[in-house]
């Protein structure tokens, strides 16, 4: 296959390759023909393309409007149509899959079907119930999570319902509950249902898509006339149906770049294969290879630890993945510390993260990664008895906070009269006071700074439009709000960021917490197969790549406080004793230091007192058991009407503060406090989850309400501590 001609560079577009490292520059500088780009963790992925987008446009060999740059999360295409700004290319798309596939349905619907495109629903959950109902079937909301997703599967694998049982059974699939030929029944049910109610779901949006473009040739003429080039980041995450999408978008054609990394697939369970990818040459004759291996992210230390996890004792490198190279100074070793328990484990990081926040580390600097959701609880609560701000990542999204809302609302009305007499910083700031933001931080923690760090995230994102954009306004402002607001791409806001290992892909942070390195976490008891067990060391080597200047590792010996110590650490952690020291194995309570930090004292020292329930004796485990001091089996102790007069309480002083009402207290705290009826602040800050300052903000409310005081009562001192505040 002949090469094409370079297009002849314009000065700019020479400047955009001058920003970039040799094998970036190789990505940017070929805007033409079929490539493949193997990017390792933290090598500039997203700057190489957006550069040769960039160079692309510059330099006459792209149209901007004839480039669809396709990704897989509202963020991350937000964050290509960022940069693409930056660099001054307007036109240009970047989009999901679904936005992308959406857009052309909606617009060919008229023409291929007739009428207006079926709505899309949001979730599958009560189509999914509808038709276990059909069936008789009886599911609760988790059961029905679970069906949701394998029908997502089957989906995105392009199987029907009488094709999907030889396949499930092929794939080892195991529906919840369900034998193949039963989820093969529930999948027509739930089609019908669909029918019936004329809608239609996420994947039905990609597979319409595909079928009007397979089928109608002239609507695939269209939509080959208006995109020429094709750009997909994160390759190994694509799916069957998401490949045929893209032939069918290609039409045979081959000026596709496409961008990953084998070893951070870890989205098999969806039906994602990094097959594609690592096919990509062979499919494409005379395709360019290039390789990313500068990592810019990581210092040495952390890359070597990463590269050490993902070769394993053999040292091989797995098929397709690059060896890291860091291009960061020296810093910190990694650390693997040992915990006796897991709220021991909650309690050691969070007043570890508290040491690095009193030394001046910003809270939005540090990040706690686990392998499954469940494990966040211990860890809000930990932080929130030390008065750390944090937040989850999946949990309430930015743009849906109330203080969000209304300063966006207040901003678009003041755009109207913006006269450019004000620099665009200054008047934004000026609108946020009026929504109740202070220049100054608050000195304390909690909802209030919770709240603060919001609406300073809107500031900063002003200054950082002017300094793109110097003749901006409030006008652009709000367009960009509405875009990011649309894109969920929310901007920084300064709490510790508590994710699953899942979630934080994409992300990175100067500081990284990985908690829960065990076996039966990572890899997962679920992980019974070679290829289950190799994705879950390949979702350990994406945690250990999010952080920059420190990792901290840890594991827990034991679930509840007292139990039998039979945890070990990772097995994917064996290989790596040249960075962290001698991985302890017959005896995790052992008093060696491992990876220069303590672990926990073993023979030397007096054991921990085991936690029980105070009703019935047995062991608790849940960190809510632990502040409760019952287990989940045993009745509650408190004074019914004191609860309820707490509870209305709480209702009542979240409504005021304009935060979720487990901010004032978590649910756990306020059982602990109406079982315990503390009559002193001391007995108050005993109580886990008590920290000074919520003893300083609701101490006398409590006490008030515990000592048969009424909500009234408390809530009138709360009026006037405020008052007093301000």
């Amino acid at each position: 296959m002949t090469k094409p001609a370079l297009p002849v560079a314009h000065p700019s577009a020479d400047a955009v390759l001058d920003a970039l490292d040799p094998e970036q520059r190789e990505v940017a500088a070929h805007p033409t023909g079929p490539m493949c780009v193997l990017a390792g963790a933290g090598t500039g992925k997203t700057r190489a393309i957006t550069h040769r987008i960039a160079f692309g446009v510059l330099s006459g060999a792209y149209q901007p409007q004839r480039v669809l740059a396709v990704t897989f999360t509202a963020r991350a295409a937000g964050e290509m149509r960022t940069r693409l700004r930056d660099l001054g290319v307007g036109g240009a798309q970047a989009r999901t899959f679904h936005a992308a596939a959406l857009r052309q349905l909606h617009y060919f619907w008229p023409q291929a079907i007739g009428g207006a495109a079926p709505e899309v629903m949001p979730q599958k959950a009560s189509a999914v119930a509808e038709a276990c109902g059909r069936l008789r079937l009886q599911f609760d909301r988790t059961g029905i999570r679970d069906l949701a997703a394998e029908i997502e599967w089957a989906k995105v694998s392009m199987l029907t319902p009488d094709s999907y049982a030889a396949a499930a059974r092929a794939a080892r699939r195991e529906p919840p509950g369900l034998d193949a030929t039963a989820m093969a029944r529930l999948l027509a049910a739930y089609e019908e249902v669909k029918g019936a109610r004329h809608v239609i779901d996420f994947e039905d949006v990609l597979l319409l898509t595909v079928g009007i473009l397979e089928e109608r040739d002239d609507i695939a003429r269209a939509v080959h006339d208006q995109y020429r080039h094709f750009v997909v980041d994160e390759y190994q995450d694509v799916n069957a149906l998401q490949q045929r999408l893209l032939d069918a978008w290609l039409g045979g054609r081959e000026e596709v770049c496409v961008v990953g990394d084998p070893a951070q697939t870890i989205y098999s369970f969806t039906g994602a294969s990094p097959r594609h990818l690592l096919d990509f040459p062979s499919a494409h004759k005379g395709a360019r290879t290039v390789r990313l291996v500068r990592n810019y992210r990581s210092t040495p230390e952390v890359v070597r630890l990463a590269n050490l996890v993902l070769s394993g004792p053999s040292g091989s490198r797995r098929s397709g993945s690059v060896e890291l190279q860091s291009q960061q100074p020296p810093g910190a070793q990694p650390r693997l510390t040992a915990y006796p328990d897991d709220p021991a484990e909650a309690a050691g990081v969070a007043e570890a993260v508290a040491r690095l926040v009193r030394a001046g580390r910003a809270p939005a600097e540090v990040a706690v990664l686990f392998r499954t959701n469940a494990q966040s609880e211990a860890f809000e609560d930990a932080l929130s008895a030390r008065d750390i701000p944090y937040l989850v990542r999946g949990g309430e999204r930015f743009f849906a906070r109330r203080e969000v809302r209304e300063a966006v609302l207040l901003l678009r009305g003041q755009a109207r009269s913006d006269d450019g007499s004000q620099p665009l910083p200054d008047l934004v700031r000026d609108v946020l006071v009026g929504a109740g933001w202070t220049r100054q931080a608050p000195t304390s923690g909690g909802a209030s700074r919770e709240r603060w760090e919001s609406l300073a995230a809107l500031a900063v994102l002003a200054d950082d439009l002017v300094a793109a954009t110097p003749e901006a306004r409030l006008p652009d402002l709000v367009r960009e709000l509405d875009e990011r607001a649309a894109a969920q791409h929310a901007p920084s806001v300064n709490g510790v960021t508590l994710a699953s290992l899942h979630a934080a892909k994409g992300l990175e942070w100067p500081v990284v917490f990985l908690a829960g390195c065990s076996d039966g976490l990572l890899p997962i008891t679920m992980a019974d197969t070679a290829e289950t067990i190799e994705e879950e060391r390949r979702l350990l080597y994406v945690g250990l790549t999010r952080a920059r200047d420190q990792l901290e590792i840890s594991y827990a010996a034991s679930r509840t406080p007292g139990g039998r110590a039979t945890r070990r650490p990772s097995r994917f952690l064996d290989g790596a004793a040249a960075v962290l020291g001698d991985v302890a194995r017959s005896n995790p309570r052992s008093t060696k230091r491992v990876g220069g930090a303590t672990g926990p004292a073993g023979g030397s020292s007096t054991p921990r007192k085991p936690v029980v329930c105070r009703v019935c004796g047995g062991p608790l485990g849940a960190a809510s058991q632990v502040i409760t001091g019952r287990c989940a089996a045993c009745p509650p102790t408190y004074d019914e009407p004191t609860f309820d007069r707490l509870k209305a309480w709480r209702l009542a002083e979240a409504q005021r503060a304009k935060v979720p009402a487990y901010v004032v207290f978590t649910d756990a705290t306020l059982t602990a406090i109406a079982e315990q009826t503390p009559s002193s602040i001391p007995q108050l800050l005993s109580i886990r989850g008590v920290g000074t300052h919520k003893v300083d903000k609701y101490a006398a409310q409590v006490l008030v309400l515990l000592g048969g005081g009424s909500v009234d009562e408390a809530l009138e001192i709360s009026s006037v501590t405020t008052e007093s505040e301000e």
